[in-house]
Parts: structure tokens; sequence; C-alpha cells
């Protein structure tokens, strides 16, 4: 499975180094090329010589080659990788990873990459637990990063907590567990909506809503990862895509949207409505700006804007997979599965507003996947990142 793969090994300056070695023993037996990238302070608890010899490349870790003055690119090796590992990743590390703050050649290649980064964090438990590290670890996951909770038990200041780095073997589960995962969606394209729609009344009015694209842009990056071309239909949002095979289609109003997605339905194998779409648009717009004067008051005259999921719904082919959302405040479910038959879909994701932390312009979503047959799947609060797992995990166990 990892035979042939490129994967850069990223070490920082912590004890659990020395399981680095035994993770990169594993990989290398299972046939993947690994480049070692390790920082200045890594090379106090692991010799390059050792870890140059069982990866059979030289150990990089500074921008130049002393003797030579040799440049080491770490764009080339971002373009390079399959999968980068930094294990283990320090709190000083994983601070400036989140932060970009790019002094060494650790930091530098993670900025450059262009695949998907896995992380284990390894230091003592109080570090481990502090605000700023639970909230670089937050940031860090944010950006599409996977995180490799620490683990507890005892650890070098001889503490008992959390803090210990996944053992080498768990890691490297996770490695073969994520290149098999990669392949899920291969030849499938993916269409994803995302974002709120703005309808404007004038030039510098618009009716909106609070969704900030981040559900939207989650799945379209989970799909990505899985080897699927995804086409995201994206209204006016501040987040941005993260892997390069997400083609970013830009729109601002309902209708727009539901033209691009008419443009890309047909040759789609799975679509999923995950926009925020406004249910009206101002009929009696203005092409200036409505002034106030006098007590007049302007009267804004609502018509009905199309029913995106309903619309596709009706045209789609046997072999077509379509996928709604439904955010509701009361009646949930009740709600949600008038939606699923009414918009023939195969299946609904219910979040309901009444969970303060999931939601608009949160990054978590406590979801409820209701199937056409009438399955149900209940999920806890958690990060939209692996709430967009979960949907996608059930698209491919129950529908390809």
């Amino acid at each position: 499975m990892l035979k042939g793969k490129h994967i850069i090994l990223g070490i920082s300056g912590g004890i659990a180094a020395y399981k680095s070695v035994t993770l990169l023993r594993l990989l290398v037996k299972a046939g993947a090329e690994v480049q070692v990238v390790i920082t200045p302070n890594g090379k106090e608890f692991i010799t390059p010589v050792t870890l140059s010899a069982l990866s059979g490349k030289p150990v990089i870790c500074d921008f130049f080659t002393a003797n030579t003055g040799t440049w080491n690119s770490h764009v080339d090796l971002g373009l390079w990788a399959d999968l980068m590992v930094i294990a283990p990743a320090t709190a000083s590390t994983l601070a400036k990873m989140a932060h970009g703050v790019a002094d060494n050649m650790l930091i530098t290649t993670y900025l450059s990459a262009k695949c998907q980064v896995m992380i284990a964090p390894a230091m003592d438990l109080d570090m481990y637990r502090h605000p700023s590290t639970k909230h670089n670890l937050e940031l860090l996951q944010q950006y599409g990063n996977l995180i490799l909770e620490a683990e507890s038990g005892e650890l070098a200041s001889h503490l008992v907590g959390k803090g210990r780095m996944e053992e080498p073997e768990t890691i490297f589960n996770r490695i073969e567990e994520f290149f098999s995962n990669s392949n899920q969606l291969a030849g499938k394209r993916v269409l994803i909506t995302a974002g709120p729609t703005y309808e404007r009344i004038d030039p510098v009015r618009f009716i909106g809503n609070f969704s900030s694209g981040k559900m939207g842009y989650s799945l379209a990056d989970e799909c990505a990862r899985r080897g699927a071309e995804v086409v995201l239909v994206s209204g006016p949002v501040s987040v941005s895509a993260n892997s390069p095979a997400v083609k970013v289609l830009k729109v601002e109003s309902a209708k727009e949207m539901l033209e691009q997605c008419l443009l890309n339905f047909s040759t789609c194998d799975i679509a999923i409505m995950c926009a925020a779409v406004a249910d009206y648009h101002v009929k009696n717009s203005c092409d200036h700006k409505i002034k106030r004067e006098n007590d007049e008051i302007p009267q804004i005259v609502l018509e009905k804007n199309p029913d995106i999921a309903a619309t596709l719904g009706k045209i789609k082919k046997q072999d077509q997979i379509t996928v709604g959302f439904a955010l509701e405040t009361n009646n949930e479910l009740s709600n949600a599965k008038s939606k699923l038959l009414r918009k023939n879909l195969d299946m609904i994701v219910l979040n309901s507003l009444n969970d303060k932390n999931s939601g608009f312009g949160t990054d978590n979503n406590t979801v409820t996947i209701i199937q056409s047959n009438g399955e149900m799947l209940h999920y806890d609060n958690k990060p939209k990142i692996e709430v967009a797992k979960d949907i996608v995990d059930t698209i491919i166990d129950n529908y390809l």
C-alpha cells in the first residue's frame, strides 16, 4: 500500500524523537520513500547519521548545506510529497506552524506542502493542556491538518498525564489508513454548494444569512482528500479550500448558484447541497443606493428563489447521489424528513440551531444523518472537519 509513496517525516526537538526512528523503519520497510526533515533542536535528540542510514537519503535540517552552499528547496519538497508526518511536534513547532513562523526548514516545508499533513504532538502535560497549545491545535485542525491526539502515560518529567506521542505502530497504521482512504472517491466528480447567498436590495445592501461556508468547504476538502474531482459553488465567504483539487466557482445570488449547479450537475456523480440559500430575492431591487429621505420608508417586495436541491432532484439520473442539508429550530426531524422526500434526496444532514455550539459561524456541528430508507445516524458535537468525514463515510458506505 505504501510502496512508492513519497513521505516527509518531520522531527522536532523533543524526547519522543527516539520513537521516530521506529516509525521511519516501518515506513521504509513498507516500501515508502521517506525524506527526513529535522529541526536543529531535533538533532540534539537523534542524530542525522542514524536517520540517513535508515532512510537512504541525506537528512535535511538547514536551508543551505554548510560545505557546498547547496540550497535545500522547501518548495520542491512540498510538491514531491504525498504525505507529511510531523512526529514529534513540540509545543514550539505547533505554535510556529499555526502562525506561520518560518524560521527553520521544517516549518518552511510545512508551509509549502501541497499534500495532507499529519501531526503527532508530544510535550509535558502542563504544556499540552495550556490554552495556547489547545488554541494552536484547533487552528491547525481548521487548516485541514490531521491531528493524532497525544496519549496519557508517564512523561519525560516522570509526571503521569496526557502528552505522550502516539506509538510509532499506531501512527504507521493511521498512515496506511490514510492512503487506503485516499482512493475511495477516485474517478468520482462531486458537486458541492457552500456558504450563504446575498440578494441585493441596492448596490450597498442585501438580504443574507450568517452562514460561514465552513461546513461546505470542509466537505470539499474531505472529498478531494479521498481522490474526488470537486467543483465547489460558493457564496460570499471568507474561508478558502485547502486542497488544490477543489475548483471553486464564486457566486453571489441564489440564481447565480443555480446556474452554476445546472452547468455542472449532469457530469457529477455526487451532489452535496450544503449552502444556506436565501429563500427570497428582492423583486424591486434598486440600481442606486436608496437614500433615507424625510420619513418615507421604502417598501421591499420579495419573490421566491428557486429551490436548488429540489431542482436537481427532479433531473437527477438513477446513478447520481444527492445530499441535502436542513437547518431547523423546531420539529427538526419531521421537517428534515419532509425535505428528504420532497426534494428527492438520497440523504439529508440535519443540524439544529438549538445547540449553541453548532451551526452558523461556529467551528463545530451536531448532526443527524437521515437516509432515504429511514435509517438515522446521530453524532455528538464535533469539529466540522470531523463531521465532513462522517458524511463522506456514510455516502461511501451506503451508496457507492
